[in-house]
């Protein structure tokens, strides 16, 4: 397996300058006049389109996909078969997190009975730091990837390696993914119920499961 760097160099300056102008809509920019099915899966593509192309190999969303989260009340219901700014709101969050949190996981972050102004508080909190999330990982990939892309804009991560940037962005994503859902499993816990907040090294964590196995050992070694 082999990578063309011009080709990569390439991508990444496209796709930053993508993400650069990328913003989600406002929230009054929103239709609140009752769209169709069809309709809203045509909006939807509009306003989330910011998948490269090579990875829609599917249906970006499906009006089944869309019944299954109503039915599994991961959003509201549509008022006689119309959705509202409220339903497509729900949607666009739902959309763009759902490659990085679980549907089960993003239904307690997006709660389904909030309020009309929860949700407009909620969205309008959202967009803004998606766009400030797009910038800020911009300025990451551009300084991780800077040997790639010939530039001196680089830090102590940044790789020349287009293998090793694949494994680097997968191994960060995937913490971002494990701390997100660490703070989504302390919703509504206190210091009581909440697990043990003591701070330990691995190496401390270690020495004590063993000295725990050698106390079990000695104890059956007795009897």
């Amino acid at each position: 397996m082999s990578y063309e760097k011009a080709l990569i160099a390439g991508k990444l300056r496209r796709w930053e300058k993508f993400l650069d102008d990328y913003r989600l809509p406002k929230w009054e920019d929103i239709p609140d006049f009752g769209l169709y099915m069809e309709q809203v899966i045509v909006l939807l593509k509009d306003y989330l389109d910011y998948l490269p192309p090579e990875l829609k190999e599917g249906p970006f969303i499906t009006p089944a996909t869309i019944n299954n989260y109503v039915r599994t009340k991961v959003m509201p219901e549509p008022v006689k078969k119309r959705y509202y700014r409220t339903h497509i709101a729900y949607l666009i969050i739902i959309v763009s997190l759902k490659y990085n949190l679980s549907i089960s996981y993003i239904q307690k972050l997006l709660p389904v009975d909030l309020t009309e102004e929860e949700l407009e508080e909620f969205y309008r909190s959202y967009a803004a730091y998606h766009e400030k999330a797009a910038s800020r990982f911009i300025e990451e990939i551009r300084a991780t990837a800077g040997p790639i892309l010939d530039h001196d804009d680089t830090n102590e991560h940044s790789v020349s390696r287009t293998e090793d940037l694949i494994a680097l962005s997968a191994v960060i994503g995937g913490f971002c993914r494990i701390f997100a859902e660490k703070l989504l499993n302390l919703k509504d816990k206190t210091l009581e119920d909440g697990g043990s907040i003591e701070v330990r090294t691995s190496a401390e964590r270690k020495a004590e499961e063993a000295a725990r196995g050698n106390a079990k050992e000695n104890k059956a070694k007795k009897k």
